[in-house]
């Protein structure tokens, strides 16, 4: 209202001045006045509020930060403002990363420098297109001239190694920041001792982010023990010290930095800014970056309060896990796995500095797990291209590669290798994403990089037959495993900025594993159900759960939905090739809500019975499958009907009905369950808790729906009108719903 009252008046200024004024007297020669053109306000993108957390008033606050864009709204030839509420803008420096399709930005890193801000104050800021004007950076020797310095060393038996940073910034340093704002330089190199002599694993890096009108710089600094080809990889113990300005800014003695693992740590050169940035959350849904979450949630603030004080119990010191499971194969529903982490939602739906906080935070973490394997020769993390033979799997003759003559295997460790007390076991079947959502709303360097770690390892960690090499093929993983490594790659294939190196690689082996899918499931079409059933060489096969039908006779169904919600959102983001394998997986998720013959009160189950016997062929409708699972065995371990005391059949119970719900109620009564009674239209599979089967069902429902394949509209109306419902605002990692429009990116 404030911006429109100022164009407004503005307006009226120039209408008054175009007419002469209101003076009165004589009047003056009539001659011809050119009308200027009416003032057009800008057009407005989005907004984002700056919440003051300070007790006390600040000046020239700084920030910076990452925001994604829908399509076309911010063409090649425009910049942004940002608009405040008393009508006046300040200049905002715009660093384009990421483009769509059509030119426009699709990621950026956003700076600017707020004149004022109150103690506890929060401004809502309007980011309005403007024209760009010429602006160069500075260089790092201006931040050296104005007295920046920075150190990071570490006392390894008696021995110190040291890294600066303002000799670093003497050297090759990459602008990551560049204009009259935020000038941002990477710059990175060994660890040194006294004469000079670099320490053969531990290398410092650092992002420097000067903001010369506040006068002060973040000073990002990251250790890590990653070199993929070193020899003799091994955890080192060391006393740790962070110096920045000539002033001690952290100590830690004693720290066992585990191999191939890296730790973070953020300081201020000069005063820190006291400061949140808060996204408008409707405009990051609209931007198809993110899972179309529900964005009628209200996050708890009991369960806010909960998690703060879960992060605050846990150990977040380096090289410590956070609040994420350890040992990843671990099962069960957990807040760390879904679309994104539990914490993540939190924080998308509310912005609520508690969850970003605990975002953050574990993003930051994820350093600790020792799968991070960089190639000296790039500085980049090891590329299959390069060493299409490499594996992390510990089988001999693997990694021999018969071309070069030569094994592209990794180092055997030389010392201490374990990773106690925490225990690190990294998988691809239940990896969360640490470090896409962070990044995306940052536009911190080291989260990307953690995206790429991650994207990375879900390849390496296989045999480079199966995989097909170079390729990166993730057939070979459970179901859930290529779910989510396809989340994590197309994460990393849609972000990376368009100049980087690992853009191209992250995006042909996306593009490897849509062609791969399309080919063994959308072409040959091997069954009717449109589950992944194993299909084409080396393919993992998914039918590994016992049921009445017979040992290895059914796949987990939840696990296969992860699989269609993924295809689902890899084309809401704008992967074409993924929309056919979407069409062709949704009808099983769509069948178990519809088909005729299937109850859908029974649609996520734990496993389903998709062969009549072990070895055979896929049942040819959802039917039949239905009624293998829904049976019995007799002590000879023959399939019969699955009855109650009573003596009646479950499968003579009217689907969603209150004798289904009796029938169930009684069978539980004879196993001794001691649950409540099962409620009319309650959903199997733990239709009430927000990690359940059910849940883990809906976000293939809503991609379905999104895109109005058929049947999708009836299955979502019926799951959306069901009895029992999770409580989404206290856990709503799963609470995707069918995107508003159709995404046309």
């Amino acid at each position: 209202m404030e911006i429109r009252k100022a164009w407004a008046v503005a307006i009226g200024a120039a209408l008054v001045a175009a007419c002469g004024g209101g003076g009165g007297g004589a009047s003056a020669p009539q001659t011809e006045t050119p009308v200027p053109p009416p003032l057009v306000a800008p057009r407005v993108v989005t907004d984002v509020t700056l919440a003051s957390s300070a007790q006390s008033a600040q000046t020239q606050v700084p920030f910076s930060f990452g925001q994604v864009f829908v399509p076309g709204d911010l063409p090649r030839n425009k910049t942004l403002s940002a608009l405040l509420g008393d009508g006046s803008s300040i200049p905002l420096q715009v660093d384009v990363k990421a483009t769509h399709a059509d030119g426009s930005a699709r990621h950026a890193i956003l700076s600017g420098l707020l004149p004022g801000l109150s103690a506890n104050e929060t401004r809502v800021v309007q980011l309005a297109q403007s024209s760009p004007t010429a602006s160069p950076g500075l260089k790092p020797a201006d931040l050296i001239d104005a007295g920046f310095s920075a150190s990071v060393q570490v006392k390894i038996a008696g021995q110190t190694y040291r890294a600066a940073a303002e000799t670093l910034l003497q050297g090759d340093a990459k602008p990551w920041l560049s204009g009259p704002v935020a000038n941002e330089w990477l710059i990175s190199g060994a660890l040194k001792d006294v004469q000079g002599n670099a320490h053969p694993h531990l290398t410092a890096r650092f992002g420097v982010r000067w903001y010369p009108g506040a006068k002060n710089a973040r000073v990002d600094v990251t250790l890590e023990n990653n070199w993929a080809y070193e020899p003799a990889p091994k955890n080192f113990t060391y006393d740790l010290q962070i110096d920045v300005g000539g002033r001690t800014v952290y100590t830690q003695a004693g720290l066992t930095h585990f191999h191939h693992a890296r730790w973070r740590k953020i300081y201020w050169w000069g005063s820190e800014p006291q400061m949140a940035v808060r996204h408008n959350i409707g405009y990051l849904l609209a931007s198809h970056a993110f899972p179309s979450y529900d964005p009628a949630l209200t996050i708890s603030e009991t369960a806010l309060g909960a998690l703060a004080k879960s992060w605050a119990a846990a150990n977040t010191g380096l090289m410590a896990p956070g609040m994420v499971v350890t040992y990843m194969p671990t099962t069960g529903g957990r807040p760390d796995i879904g679309p994104l982490p539990q914490w993540s939602a939190m924080y998308l739906l509310s912005m609520d500095d508690r969850a970003r906080t605990v975002t953050l935070g574990a993003a930051d973490l994820a350093g600790s797990w020792p799968m991070h394997y960089r190639d000296k020769r790039t500085d980049l993390p090891v590329s299959l291209v390069d060493y299409p033979y490499m594996t992390l799997l510990a089988v001999p003759g693997l990694a021999n590669n018969p071309v070069t003559k030569k094994s592209e295997a990794f180092p055997a460790c030389g010392g201490d290798c374990s990773t106690a007390p925490y225990n690190y076991v990294a998988d691809s079947e239940h990896q969360p994403s640490f470090s896409y959502l962070p990044y995306a709303l940052t536009g911190d360097y080291y989260h990307l990089e953690e995206m790429h770690f991650w994207a990375n390892f879900t390849m390496v960690y296989q045999n480079p037959y199966y995989r097909q090499l170079s390729k990166g093929i993730l057939a070979n993983h459970q179901i859930r495993g290529q779910a989510w490594s396809m989340r994590t790659i197309a994460h990393a294939a849609y972000i990376t900025p368009d100049g980087h190196p690992m853009k191209t690689y992250f995006a042909d082996r996306l593009a490897d594993n849509l062609e791969w899918y399309n080919t063994n499931y959308v072409t040959a079409n091997p069954n009717a159900l449109g589950v992944l059933d194993g299909t084409g060489q080396y393919a993992f096969m998914p039918t590994n759960y016992d049921t009445p039908a017979g040992t290895n006779t059914g796949l987990a169904p939840w696990q296969d939905d992860f699989f269609t919600w993924t295809m689902g959102y890899l084309t809401e983001m704008g992967f074409s090739s993924a929309k056919p394998i979407l069409a062709w997986k949704a009808k099983f998720p769509i069948g178990r809500m519809t088909a005729p013959g299937y109850c859908w009160i029974d649609a996520a189950v734990y496993a389903l019975a998709v062969r009549p016997a072990p070895g055979a062929a896929l049942f040819g409708n959802l039917a039949d499958a239905y009624q293998a699972t829904m049976r019995a065995k007799d002590a000879n371990g023959q399939a019969i009907p699955l009855v109650n005391s009573t003596g009646a059949r479950y499968l003579d119970q009217p689907c969603g009905s209150q004798a289904q719900a009796d029938w169930r109620t009684q069978r539980d009564k004879d196993q001794k369950v001691g649950r409540i009674p099962w409620r009319v239209g309650e959903m199997d599979g733990y239709a009430d808790s927000a990690t359940g089967y059910p849940a883990n069902m809906q976000p293939a429902l809503a991609v379905a729906a999104t895109y109005a394949l058929p049947g999708a509209k009836a299955a979502w109306d019926l799951f959306a009108a069901r009895s029992i419902k999770p409580d989404y605002t206290v856990a709503p990692q799963w609470a995707v719903v069918p995107r508003p429009t159709v995404p046309q990116n």
